[in-house]
């Protein structure tokens, strides 16, 4: 085994002590909460060792970054989900590799989304981008669609062709009444994903918590954490 995979073994499995005993607190089975590695940053040769080691899911927040990786990776088992702010002209290009868009909160890009889904004949899974932190402009600092934009959005995706929801996303808002209240934020999360199951059964999954909060998402009761310096290191800066 190279040192570079010996290191992600050996950190790999400190996240999944840490991911097994949040569910043991929380009165949890581990198969309940899924691990998505955020690979930004690192290369494709990061991402076929991670594979090696069992890793399913794969996340990416840039499209410049992701396609080529996404495309050097084609011939290993990963789902790659796309976690950053989308704009609507990369969307042809996200849809042809990611399986899940867990950044979606506006009606132009639901629009946009289903259009390319259609023409690469792909399904494409859907998670709402809630932001906790939206002020009077109903978004937030880092994307994401105010709580009461859930609906709407929500019904938009629900009844676009080549399209699938399948929940709610989250990131820890740094700003507002949940700011450093990371499980209060993800409990806000739980009940509006509650809410949300009502008109849409079908929309059970909850992506929240990263490398510092996973535990109080999994207390919470995410179905997915999102994982990326604890399992890769501290990222490079980017120019």
């Amino acid at each position: 085994m190279t040192d570079r995979k010996t290191q992600l073994a050996a950190n790999l499995a400190k996240v999944e002590e840490r991911i097994t005993a949040a569910c043991v607190a929380a009165g949890r089975k581990r198969e309940e909460v899924t691990l998505i590695v955020v690979t930004k940053t690192y290369p494709a040769s990061d991402v076929r060792m991670l594979s090696e080691l069992g890793v399913r899911h794969v996340a990416e927040n840039r499209d410049q970054d992701a396609a080529p990786k996404a495309a050097a990776c084609a011939d290993l088992p990963l789902k790659w989900h796309f976690v950053g702010q989308l704009q609507t002209n990369k969307v042809r290009s996200v849809v042809g590799y990611a399986d899940v868009v867990q950044s979606v909160d506006r009606a132009r890009l639901v629009t946009a989304l289903s259009k390319e889904a259609v023409r690469a004949e792909r399904e494409v899974g859907c998670l709402i981008q809630v932001a906790l932190d939206a002020g009077a402009s109903g978004r937030g600092e880092r994307g994401g669609v105010a709580p009461d934009g859930i609906e709407e959005l929500a019904d938009l995706v629900g009844g676009a062709p080549g399209l699938r929801l399948d929940g709610l996303m989250t990131v820890a808002p740094l700003t507002g009444e949940y700011a450093g209240r990371e499980q209060a934020a993800f409990e806000r999360l739980m009940d509006l994903s509650t809410d949300l199951r009502r008109a849409h059964p079908a929309a059970t999954m909850v992506s929240a918590g990263m490398s510092a909060d996973l535990e109080q998402a999994v207390a919470a009761g995410a179905t997915h954490v999102r994982v990326g310096t604890a399992v890769l290191g501290v990222r490079p800066r980017l120019g």
